[in-house]
């Protein structure tokens, strides 16, 4: 039956409004974001800590992620050959889901020293936020079929009919009617659903560890996040490389190389072992993960803020500066309900 064999539907275009390029991708992607800040600060209110300095934290953030996702693609552009102008062109070019990632959490650590907040408790509240930005971000990229990796025969690939309007990086998949085979120009790996699906995934895992890693250090939930979605990308990325035995059309639509990987995969590989290096090296710096620590870091914090005369107090500086107490026998877990999990 061919439904089982692939999936296909209509892609949304992108909307031209004189100058202006409208597209479903950054619309749900700006919802995503807005989405996981909004919950991200729900949690860290929750657990005692300022919301209102999180929220300048992440106005921060969202500055970082849309640069870091135009400029974190620019290298592998003048790789490729691009004139350094066009590749530093801000309103033209690739944009990166990982590089506005690690855009956003560059500026968002800047801006909570600034602030002298605890940065890893607030982190931690902020890999709930990741990943639900990412599920609905890549509900955009299914709208538009963007990301779309070599042809497969592999159940739930997406089938592009002649008549399909797919993002522009696919247009050499495009075909007419006399080009098709069977209805179908090629059925191709849909990465975004897989990246979409395994963010879904990692959600789950973040609730479950918020409820059962006990006795678990300030950072190492997000040193999580960063450690499984670097991984993720590294694996879902193989679909996105054509082998060389695949037809012309589908190679002049991938993604570019760095020797046997793309680029996301180098990138998604150095943020899986880094992550797992952030969790053995929280484990070793930071304090265990209390309610009375984190009420102590909400207090200190506010008293050290720029914008108050007081100093903060010792408690909380351990965790801001990543110099605290690693011994869980000296701050034993509390058994926390403020979030109703």
């Amino acid at each position: 039956m061919q439904f089982l064999l692939e999936i296909s539907y209509p892609p949304i275009p992108i909307w031209e409004v004189g100058p202006v390029r409208l597209s479903l991708h950054g619309v749900m992607a700006a919802l995503g974001f807005l989405l996981g800040a909004q919950y991200a600060v729900k949690r860290a209110n929750r657990r005692g800590l300022d919301g209102e300095a999180f929220q300048s934290i992440l106005t921060w953030a969202l500055v970082g992620a849309i640069l870091g996702a135009r400029y974190f693609t620019s290298p592998a552009a003048i790789v490729d050959g691009t004139p350094l102008l066009d590749a530093l062109n801000p309103i033209s070019g690739n944009f990166s889901i990982l590089g506005g990632m690690a855009g956003g959490i560059i500026a968002a650590a800047i801006r909570s020293r600034m602030l002298r907040q605890p940065v890893w408790a607030l982190f931690d509240s902020a890999s709930f936020g990741l990943a639900i930005g990412t599920i609905v971000g890549r509900v955009g990229d299914l709208l538009i079929v963007e990301h779309l990796g070599s042809a497969t025969d592999f159940a739930f690939g997406y089938g592009i009919k002649p008549g399909y309007d797919v993002a522009p990086q696919h247009d050499p998949l495009e075909c007419s009617v006399s080009e098709a085979v069977d209805g179908l120009c090629g059925v191709y790996h849909h990465a975004a659903a897989y990246d979409l699906l395994g963010a879904a995934v990692l959600l789950g895992v973040l609730f479950w560890l918020y409820k059962h890693w006990k006795p678990r250090h300030y950072g190492q939930m997000f040193a999580f996040w960063v450690a499984w979605y670097g991984f993720q990308r590294f694996v879902i990325d193989f679909a996105r490389l054509v082998p060389s035995d695949q037809s012309d059309v589908a190679r002049a639509a991938a993604d570019s190389t760095l020797g046997a990987f793309t680029w996301s995969q180098w990138s998604g590989l150095a943020a899986g072992f880094f992550g797992i290096f952030l969790i053995w090296r929280f484990g070793r710096t930071q304090p265990v993960v209390s309610d009375m620590k984190d009420h102590a870091l909400a207090a200190a914090a506010g008293r050290d803020r720029p914008d108050t005369a007081a100093a903060a107090g010792p408690d909380a500086d351990s965790v801001m500066d990543g110099a605290g107490d690693a011994n869980p026998e000296d701050e034993e877990p509390v058994p926390s309900d403020l979030d109703g999990e």
